[in-house]
């Protein structure tokens, strides 16, 4: 017996790992640049992993691409799983980052600022990062 309705395909996860690179109660923040998809909101660095990554190596390898820095992956801080209207989901990891070595500097952002964590809420962050933002910003997971 064959089913009528097709089955409805489960979304895309799209698994990424982000660090919050803290500096006493401040933490980096960036901000995508105007031609990127949903240009102009705030983030965490970081990226997609890639096959065979695992989070902590893929994290340092963004981090590397993006900032320029070599980091040390501390804690995992939260796991976030999102779905987009759109139907994309993503799987975000987020990691604690207090040391680095090198000069950070922005290679592919719009803005970097550190920003104090209770500030947080005033920048108009992606979606999938809210809720994390409000812990943050709180004093709920740091």
């Amino acid at each position: 017996m064959t089913d009528a309705h097709p089955r409805e395909t489960a979304p895309t996860v799209r698994y990424v790992v982000a660090a919050l690179i803290l500096r006493g109660n401040t933490v980096l923040i960036c901000q995508r640049r105007p031609d990127q998809a949903m240009a102009l909101k705030w983030e965490f660095p970081g990226g997609k992993m890639e096959p065979g990554e695992g989070p902590e190596e893929a994290l340092v390898r963004e981090l590397r691409e993006e900032l320029g820095i070599e980091a040390v992956i501390g804690p995992l801080v939260a796991h976030v799983r999102h779905t987009y209207r759109n139907g994309g989901a993503v799987d975000l990891q987020f990691f604690a980052v207090r040391q680095f070595s090198g000069e950070i500097t922005n290679h592919i952002f719009h803005d970097l600022r550190w920003c104090p964590l209770t500030d947080l809420v005033q920048f108009d962050f992606l979606a999938a990062d809210r809720g994390l933002v409000k812990d943050l910003a709180a004093g709920k997971l740091l």
